[in-house]
């Protein structure tokens, strides 16, 4: 909770410590309003106000953000994927949103590393679902070009790697073929079991191609795979698995993961959080790009 609230007063400020003394007043008013009971939050709050709870006998996840604009594009984008794998929105209002409760909850990321093939499949089996016809209106969503103008910015602490990147990013998005809406952060923990099934949570709803989609699940879970001994090799199988099983070029596949990498890096630094994972990462990546 202390993390949560420090990150909530350094990103906001004074109306960012003003949101955190009137969070009871706002749960209790969205308990009222949407018939909500047994609330707790979850653990390892980060940015967001996570609650879980139920309404009626039905199990929900409650979320509060005070960035509005990015809960939004969130509810956006899981409507847009309704009836493909994602959580039901149940309901929303200003900087609120209520959504189905995934059962039993665990995520892949358990699956992590004695289970590293089958995660990999029901990846893939998720990402299937995802992108099935028809095709999704993208109107109102940002698209990865927007993301990626970050690495613009100067970054002395990068030098060629950010050179690199820059030069990357703009040859696989002059050659982009038919961009798609895209979950944006489909990792590990943002694939949960639900039943006997699996449902997707957090899109960040971003439009972009379908390479680009996979590197986030081939990084993580960043507090494990940089450590693992076998790194290399897991991330390799990662890159040759969703390379065939989803037609993409594995070349491809590892540019983008290595303009991810450097684009993650400049974030930590921005947002002051140690950036070796992901420099130890994007050294993998390098390596693994057709020159």
């Amino acid at each position: 909770m202390l993390l949560f609230e420090n990150n909530i007063t350094d990103i906001y400020g004074a109306a960012g410590q003003k949101w955190l003394e009137n969070l009871p007043n706002m749960v209790n008013d969205l308990a009222t309003n949407w018939h909500l009971s047994d609330l707790k939050p979850v653990e390892n709050l980060s940015y967001n106000y996570v609650l879980s709870g139920f309404q009626s006998e039905n199990p929900i996840i409650l979320k509060l953000s005070l960035d509005t604009k990015g809960l939004t594009i969130e509810t956006s984008a899981l409507k847009a994927f309704k009836g493909r794998g994602v959580v039901e929105v149940l309901d929303q209002t200003d900087g609120a949103l209520l959504i189905e409760r995934a059962i039993t909850g665990h995520s892949l990321k358990e699956f992590f590393s004695n289970r590293e093939d089958e995660a990999i499949a029901i990846t893939i089996k998720v990402i299937k679902k995802l992108y099935s016809l028809p095709k999704i209106n993208q109107k109102g969503f940002l698209t990865i070009n927007d993301w990626l103008a970050t690495l613009d910015k100067p970054c002395e602490q990068l030098g060629q790697s950010l050179i690199k990147a820059r030069t990357l990013r703009d040859e696989l998005l002059n050659t982009t073929d038919a961009p798609i809406l895209l979950h944006g952060d489909l990792h590990h923990d943002n694939i949960l079991a639900h039943d006997n099934n699996w449902k997707v949570i957090d899109p960040k709803g971003v439009i972009g191609e379908l390479s680009y989609e996979v590197g986030c699940f081939i990084r993580n879970p960043l507090d494990d795979l940089p450590s693992h001994p076998d790194s290399l090799k897991i991330i390799t199988n990662r890159i040759n698995a969703f390379s065939k099983n989803l037609n993409l070029d594995p070349d491809r596949i590892a540019k983008w993961c290595f303009v991810q990498g450097v684009l993650a890096t400049v974030w930590a630094l921005e947002d002051n959080i140690n950036p070796t994972s992901f420099k130890y990462l994007t050294e993998i990546f390098d390596k693994l790009m057709v020159e």
